[in-house]
């Protein structure tokens, strides 16, 4: 008999933990936490669990990081896909005692798309009941929801289909309703205009943080697929 090789999805969650993230200087500019903290959770907890594609160790040590820094009431991710992204925001919550509600969104069954994953939908996550799984358009679905927040910040996570005009209109659609937003985009890395990957979600990206000076960019460098962290910047 051939034994199967069960996916990430399957290995149980780490035990809930009491350790909260070590954060440096919160009050000042720039972002600062325990990388070594963070680096130990990646590699012991979410590594069994999710693997690394398509989500580099870099990339997950910007998610957890900003995560953990930014400590919104809600983390609001689109572009569920098998939600592997919406289970590493669940297990880095549970992990570091965070207080932030976990909300994914995808398209409607329906709707056809490139990106739409179909039978593989929410693979990753929809056996957990804390996190609430929603079809939608997502930046629609999201904003609508910070609508009803008396109080609490929201992180916003963008990794839908990647294209120029559907960034910038996440980017602004955000900056105009949220009056402190942080955002993590994915698929950000830039090549060159030659290299034919990614140009959109950079563009949308350039255009944005020329337009509205607030913003502080954070991001990984080196290498595909990229992922940015935008927050507003503390005078």
């Amino acid at each position: 008999m051939v034994k199967l090789k069960l996916p990430f999805s399957f290995h149980k969650s780490a035990a809930p933990s009491k350790i909260r993230p070590i954060i440096y200087h919160k009050n000042l500019k720039y972002p600062e936490v325990d990388n070594w903290q963070i680096s130990e959770f990646i590699v012991k907890v979410l590594v069994p669990i999710v693997g690394w594609h398509p989500y580099p160790l870099s990339e997950m040590q910007l998610m957890v990081g900003a995560l953990c820094w930014f400590q919104p009431k809600y983390i609001l991710d689109w572009g569920t896909h098998t939600g592997i992204a919406t289970r590493i925001f669940y297990e880095t919550v549970k992990y570091f005692n965070l207080k932030t509600k976990v909300i994914s969104i995808d398209l409607p069954e329906g709707v056809e798309h490139c990106e739409h994953p179909h039978q593989n939908y929410a693979l990753f996550v929809k056996h957990i009941p804390e996190i609430t799984l929603l079809r939608g358009d997502g930046l629609n679905t999201a904003l609508a929801i910070v609508s009803k927040m008396k109080l609490g910040k929201a992180l916003f996570f963008l990794d839908g289909d990647h294209e120029y005009e559907s960034v910038k209109r996440e980017l602004n659609g955000i900056h105009k309703k949220v009056k402190t937003p942080a955002m993590l985009l994915h698929d950000t890395f830039f090549q060159s205009g030659k290299s034919g990957y990614n140009t959109g979600p950079h563009r949308a990206i350039e255009e944005f943080l020329a337009k509205h000076k607030k913003y502080v960019q954070l991001k990984t460098v080196l290498g595909r697929p990229g992922m940015d962290f935008l927050y507003v910047s503390k005078k």
